[in-house]
């Protein structure tokens, strides 16, 4: 993986969590703006997915399990497609949340990604 690249959808990952939360506490309903978002994140952590299976042709291996990043990797692509199914079924500001929840939850599991990734295992 590339390190840069990760920061740029981790601060992706954030901003679209923080509207998302700010449009929950608001109490607003999921609207084009974060489902946008949530687009632009799906695409991104697609892309991120394309570098990854690259990356160990190119010389640049996980040093960690492969198995455990690619779990990762599978969850993170899927978290974000579920939890627009849902705002999309449910409209009200907990799909909000739910949003913004999803969000947060790829940024942590990206850094996670980025650990295996770059630290030995022991």
């Amino acid at each position: 993986m590339i390190l840069p690249f990760t920061i740029v959808v981790i601060v992706v990952a954030l901003l679209a969590a923080l509207v998302c939360l700010g449009f929950a506490i608001a109490k607003r309903g999921p609207n084009d703006y974060q489902l946008g978002a949530l687009a632009l994140l799906e695409l991104l952590l697609i892309a991120q997915a394309v570098i990854a299976i690259v990356a160990p042709f190119v010389g640049n291996p996980p040093t960690g399990n492969p198995v455990e990043f690619g779990a990762y990797a599978l969850a993170a692509i899927l978290i974000p497609v579920l939890a627009v199914f849902w705002a999309l079924r449910e409209r009200d500001r907990w799909s909000s949340v739910v949003l913004g929840v999803a969000a947060l939850a790829i940024a942590v599991m990206l850094w996670r990604m980025q650990l295996i990734w770059t630290v030995q295992a022991g």
